[in-house]
């Protein structure tokens, strides 16, 4: 089956979490205690963002993602309402559910810490059948290096077209040999201005011209500079928009990804698939829901 003739459009690999926001009005001193100024639990996860925020625009997205049994069947009815296909949504019995733990001070300093749940380790887990084939493009992200590594091949090998994303875990959880193997696999890099600098670093070079020897379109989020994207032959920017209120940028680089797709699955120039990330951006910190 030729891409353009599949009938869905992005599959998006990575974590499904529960995320537990606990706000403070300072970080204490080793040793200490303060009390919390609030607390509260919300959906989230990079894979769960950014299929939340490309189905807002019409991206016929399906997930991959391995939760705990404790999982609020809540947060998975939205999913379904989402419209996100969900056969590679898997509760694994006896383990604990992906939960990130992300605490705010009053001045939106945050410090976050992650119980893996499964995703920590998916070595034997049997891939996604051959329904991967209705898919265009796969986004890996968040998760274990060998199981995305293993469904990366499996996707090309069915025909399937790949970006990569390791996100926040490029600094503990992938090595330059994995890397390497991602990006040869891949179409598409995506990162902030501080993890394509490192992925640059880690291939033994500096930042995106190195990257490019990899991969032919690396795309770098830029906070309140906007987004740039470059290519071989030159590169692309646009300015940030900003929020009407100030919410939470918790996600909204992964809400930046479903609006680039959206721009990109139908058929836009590169610079307006990046302005139509950072409205997607914008528009998730003004209202995640």
């Amino acid at each position: 089956m030729d891409v353009s003739e599949r009938p869905r459009e992005l599959l998006v690999s990575g974590h499904a979490n529960v995320d537990r926001f606990l706000s403070v009005a300072r970080f204490p001193p080793a040793d200490r205690t303060v009390p919390l100024t609030g607390h509260r639990a919300e959906l989230g996860g990079t894979a769960v963002n950014i299929a939340r925020a490309a189905s807002r625009f019409g991206v016929a997205t399906g997930l991959v993602s391995f939760v705990g049994e404790e999982f609020p069947p809540a947060f998975e009815a939205r999913l379904v309402k989402a419209g996100i296909d969900l056969r590679g949504f898997v509760r694994v019995p006896g383990s604990s559910t992906p939960t990130c733990f992300i605490v705010e001070d009053r001045r939106r300093v945050q410090r976050t810490f992650i119980d893996q749940g499964p995703m920590g380790d998916l070595a034997g887990t049997v891939l996604p059948g051959e329904w991967l084939r209705e898919y265009s493009w796969l986004h890996l992200t968040t998760g274990d290096p060998e199981f995305q590594l293993r469904l990366g091949q499996k996707a090309r090998d069915l025909g399937l077209r790949v970006a990569a994303d390791p996100a926040q875990e490029i600094r503990y959880r992938w090595d330059r040999p994995h890397l390497r193997r991602l990006l040869a696999l891949s179409e598409v890099l995506f990162g902030n201005r501080d993890e394509i600098a490192f992925m640059g670093r880690l291939l033994g070079g500096t930042g995106g011209a190195t990257l490019l020897r990899e991969v032919p379109l690396v795309v770098r989020t830029e906070g309140r500079g906007g987004a740039t994207a470059f290519t071989r032959v030159g590169q692309a920017h646009v300015p940030a928009v900003r929020a009407r209120v100030n919410g939470s940028a918790v996600g909204a680089g992964d809400a930046f990804r479903g609006g680039f797709y959206a721009g990109f699955f139908a058929g836009r120039p590169l610079r307006e698939c990046l302005a139509a990330g950072v409205r997607s951006s914008t528009r998730w910190i003004e209202d995640p829901a």
